[in-house]
């Protein structure tokens, strides 16, 4: 009889933080978004990765992002079954262009959906599950981020 060891399954919520991921993950803790700027290219990105995907250079470090964002589109969510976003929904998936120039999957929260306006001024803010908080975005001025 062959026994298999149990593999833990990650929740959804769990963004699988690793060697590499944990300094973003600890500067969200802190009320912090990072993004990772090429020293080859000088060309910031987002999502977090170990090389430039524009230069290829491994050559790229960490940098506080200003937490400024422009909304470029946005979605209502009225259905997901995937925990934990069916406890949230009606909820605003978006993609926002930062300051900094990378764009990035969000969610805008604090927000009337009639107020969404594609080229909206956005701050980043933290939502806490856990031992995580998220970076997502809310109205510029709304108090936060």
């Amino acid at each position: 009889m062959t026994t298999r060891a149990s593999t833990p399954v990650p929740s959804p919520a769990d963004p699988g933080v690793d060697a590499f991921t944990r300094p973003y993950w600890q500067a969200a803790a802190e009320g912090r978004l990072l993004v990772r700027r090429c020293a080859a290219c000088t060309r910031p990105h987002h999502y977090p990765r170990e090389f430039c995907p524009y230069c290829w250079s491994e050559d790229v470090q960490w940098e506080r992002a200003s937490g400024r964002a422009t909304l470029y589109t946005w979605s209502v969510v009225h259905r997901n079954d995937l925990p934990p976003f069916g406890e949230r929904v009606p909820y605003v998936a978006a993609v926002v262009d930062l300051a900094e120039g990378p764009r990035m999957m969000t969610e805008v929260v604090d927000c009337a959906e009639s107020a969404l306006r594609i080229g909206a001024g956005l701050e980043v803010a933290f939502r806490v599950r856990g031992e995580y908080a998220v970076p997502v975005f809310r109205m510029a001025g709304e108090g936060g981020g």
